[in-house]
């Protein structure tokens, strides 16, 4: 076991210096996003070629999918919007001519060091085929997750491409019930890997993986920068008091209820007979005017900044 973190460790830097030297040609250190599932990609099958296991092939299948995906998304969104992401843009400002090492540290080593841990279960391997019903359990709540990033950027990918969305927030489909979709997908996803190498190898190392990936994008790097970044924003503000962050747990009417009873019943009963979830505003423009119309209010329900 000690041995394959030590090959871990050594592919992974391999790989982010490959990064590296392409974002520092290119002056972009933000690639380092577009590598960053595709390098757990690479891993997976790394060591489902060097210590094969019937359900190594699964894992490294469920992983590719995923990986593949995210760097996918994050590659596309980044050639239809040349330039360095805004937060390592920042940075270059900051570090100024120390740009380079420290990028090379603090961005790409310090990332390769969090795909080394939030790996590690990738290579479990058990003494024998193992089938357990939370196994089953697993593969579900991965797939859950899957879908539910997936969708939520796609989602979010086709409300920015529409220039009449410009400085408003993405309010419609998952976006709806949780202020970051796509992170919770994401967490979802490695605790259902969690469950099916749970019988192999070293579980509690293996458990090392969900919780890391849960701290860095509900504590680090994930949620608190986007957060950060609207902080000052009243609208944003107010998107925040009527939406939980990470995990949708409000899945009713809440918007809707909200409105009710601000304006009395009269307006709860237009507002039952006229309201559906909205899916944005080039496809329900008429029925918010109406709405608005109705309660006494010119007011579109669209108005916030978009979430990045």
């Amino acid at each position: 076991m000690v041995e394959l973190y030590g090959q871990a460790a050594l592919v992974i830097l391999g790989y982010v210096f490959v990064a590296f030297l392409f974002s520092w040609a290119v002056r972009d250190n933000s690639w380092v996003d577009v590598a960053w599932g595709m390098g757990f990609v690479v891993l997976a099958w790394v060591f489902h070629v060097a210590a094969p296991h019937p359900s190594s092939g699964l894992t490294a299948a469920l992983v590719s999918a995923w990986g593949i995906r995210l760097s996918a998304h994050i590659g596309w969104r980044k050639l239809s919007h040349p330039g360095e992401d805004w937060r390592y843009a920042r940075w270059r400002q900051e570090w100024g001519k120390w740009v380079v090492p420290r990028a090379f540290l603090q961005v790409f080593l310090l990332q390769g060091f969090f795909m080394w841990i939030i790996a590690s279960l990738i290579w479990q391997r058990p003494g024998g085929l193992v089938n357990a019903w939370y196994q089953w359990v697993g593969i579900a709540v991965w797939a859950t997750g899957f879908f539910w990033e997936a969708i939520g950027d796609w989602q979010l990918l086709r409300f920015k491409a529409d220039p009449a969305n410009k400085g408003r927030i993405m309010r419609y489909g998952l976006w709806r019930y949780s202020r970051h979709p796509n992170y919770f997908g994401e967490i979802l996803v490695w605790w259902g890997l969690f469950l099916l190498v749970l019988p192999w190898g070293v579980w509690w190392l293996a458990l090392l993986s969900p919780l890391t990936i849960t701290w860095l994008l509900a504590r680090v790097s994930g949620v608190p920068m986007l957060e950060e970044k609207y902080r000052n924003n009243p609208e944003y503000q107010e998107y925040v008091k009527k939406t939980p962050g990470l995990i949708p747990w409000r899945l009713n009417g809440h918007e809707a209820e909200s409105r009710a009873a601000e304006f009395g019943k009269e307006g709860l009963k237009e507002l039952r007979r006229t309201w559906t979830p909205v899916r944005g505003p080039a496809e329900n423009s008429a029925r918010n005017l109406r709405i608005s119309a109705n309660m006494g209010r010119q007011e579109p329900r669209d108005s916030y900044p978009a979430t990045p």
